[in-house]
């Protein structure tokens, strides 16, 4: 059928109410069928168009297989309606914190309040490379908390690269509340260094291995950091180097809602000294339990460390100095620790409330030579309020450092001290 009796045929069926006879229909089925004419010639047209551009497209993703493809081959072979690639999964975050606390030693001024502090956090992951990073400023300094480059493999394991958590004890940390425990005032717990780390999940099991150059800052005499570590910035002079960590974990039950994490960790290295310029050594081992069952967590753990200096003649072969947070203090050269914490995560009903979780954390350094013991314990809850979270401590401390006189090492006072501690955070 050619064009010419297509169009009479549709004008047919489009006018089927209308009688053709008399010239003014005649006239009128003309003039209609030169428009139909008219859109036939652009529809072809259009047809040609398509099939000029099925070629062009045909050819580009030919020469596209090839590496070939120039500008205007790739504009065209491009799809509009294809998703826009999504950004790069970096999380920027940070938090503003403010604390209010009551002891002793502000009984006079009935507390005493400031800026904890301000800090900015990046984490995520570009294709298999991971990254996160921490920065905090506080009223008396600032320092980076923990920073580091990562590749994630296929199997999920991790390879760490920077400034790193040593693998030892409970992770990610050994209590609930905004003080933390003994463990973290002798460097075995929360601490950052800096050097490569491997971490392996698999199953049940989870597998960390860790060498560590040095601690998270090249200068062992600086006490603006965030961990405590062994610093040369008193008198004995000594620093952490060539540290090797490893931590193999257990989880009974893992996937239901009552599980049971069973650990090892264990850690050495070698003390350099500055004046001697001769290398002793340290070495820690823990066993601990974490325990989270419905809404209970149970935390136990048990550590035993030992330090061996070489110190220059006139300072006491077992003295060691760690420092953190612009402060330097003593710790016995070797001891046990111990660790029993619970956590209640209450349900919650309201609008207000997005989390309360209460609980009980006890710590304690047993010191090997003699000396009181050191005790923490804190009873409090966390509260969490859309993007604000609250601490909420009740401290009390028996012969430990910022507590009156109290001291890791031997000496201090056998008596209690209770601050209660309030901070303030809000968090993005």
């Amino acid at each position: 059928m050619n064009s010419r009796t297509f169009a009479i045929a549709l004008l047919f069926f489009m006018l089927p109410g209308q009688a053709v006879g008399d010239d003014a229909d005649i006239e009128a089925l003309v003039a209609e069928l030169e428009q139909v004419k008219g859109r036939l010639a652009e529809l072809e047209q259009l047809r040609q168009r398509v099939r000029t551009l099925e070629a062009r497209l045909e050819e580009a993703n030919r020469t596209a297989t090839s590496g070939e493809m120039d500008r205007s081959d790739v504009a065209l072979a491009s799809d509009s309606t294809a998703p826009e690639p999504e950004p790069p999964a970096i999380d920027i975050g940070g938090a503003l914190r403010f604390t209010t606390f009551a002891n002793g030693s502000v009984k006079g001024q009935r507390g005493k309040s400031g800026l904890d502090l301000f800090r900015l956090s990046a984490d995520g992951s570009i294709d298999n490379i991971l990254l996160s990073a921490e920065y905090r400023f506080y009223p008396f300094m600032d320092t980076i908390h923990h920073g580091w480059l990562g590749y994630k493999f296929d199997n999920e394991s991790q390879l760490q690269a920077g400034i790193t958590r040593v693998p030892f004890g409970i992770l990610p940390y050994a209590s609930h509340n905004f003080w933390f425990g003994v463990p973290y005032y002798l460097g075995l717990s929360d601490d950052y260094d800096l050097g490569v780390k491997y971490v392996l999940p698999n199953g049940p099991w989870n597998l960390q291995l860790a060498f560590f150059k040095n601690s998270e800052l090249s200068n062992s005499g600086d006490l603006g950091r965030y961990s405590y570590d062994v610093v040369s910035a008193g008198t004995a002079r000594n620093e952490e180097t060539n540290q090797f960590n490893a931590r193999v974990a257990y989880t009974f039950g893992e996937g239901t809602t009552c599980s049971h994490e069973v650990g090892v960790s264990g850690q050495w290295s070698e003390l350099y000294n500055v004046d001697t310029e001769k290398r002793g050594d340290m070495w820690a081992a823990a066993t601990h339990l974490d325990t989270r069952c419905g809404r209970w967590n149970f935390q136990l753990e048990a550590a035993q460390y030992d330090h061996n200096p070489v110190n220059p003649a006139g300072v006491g072969a077992n003295r060691i100095e760690v420092g953190a947070f612009e402060s330097i203090y003593e710790i016995a050269p070797g001891g046990t620790v111990g660790i029993a914490n619970v956590a209640y995560n209450f349900p919650l009903s309201g609008d207000i409330l997005d989390q309360l979780t209460c609980y009980n954390d006890y710590s304690v350094l047993y010191k090997d030579g003699g000396g009181d013991d050191s005790i923490l314990n804190t009873t409090g809850c966390a509260i969490g309020i859309g993007p604000l979270f609250i601490y909420a401590d009740l401290i009390n401390a028996n012969n430990m450092v910022f507590f009156g006189n109290g001291s890791l090492a031997d000496g201090g006072e056998d008596d209690w001290d209770t601050r209660l501690n309030l901070n303030i955070g809000y968090y993005w």
